[in-house]
């Protein structure tokens, strides 16, 4: 069975942080590109972070960028992402998805599972 499974994710001030996993069975993530994405009510899914297969290099949207780190375990084959200095704007419904060739494509990429909520209020 292959299934991509996020968790991590609840309620927290602004400013706080939370750390999401997604976790990976039935397939090695070290193969795959592995991607963060959110969607916020009445938005479009956006990309948010990717990690990118063998050299584990990432990347960030720029809203982003100095707050969340993605990061892998591989012995776990999870993907992480430490989100810190939490703002409002964060809050949505995060997804992870994964591609062999490059970091997934939100609006082509057809099998997302339910997501973790992140809701950033006081």
């Amino acid at each position: 069975q292959v299934q991509l499974v996020e968790s991590g994710g609840g309620l927290v001030q602004p400013g706080g942080s939370l750390r999401l996993s997604c976790a990976a069975s039935g397939f090695t993530l070290d193969y795959y590109y592995t991607g963060w994405f959110r969607q916020a009510p009445g938005k479009e899914r956006e990309g948010v972070s990717c990690i990118s297969s063998s050299d584990g290099m990432t990347y960030y949207t720029d809203s982003v960028k100095g707050r969340f780190t993605i990061s892998r375990d591989n012995a776990k084959n999870t993907v992480y992402l430490q989100m810190n200095s939490l703002k409002p704007e964060d809050t949505a419904v995060y997804y992870c998805a994964a591609d062999l060739l490059a970091c997934p494509n939100p609006r082509i990429f057809g099998s997302w599972g339910q997501g973790t909520q992140v809701t950033v209020s006081s």
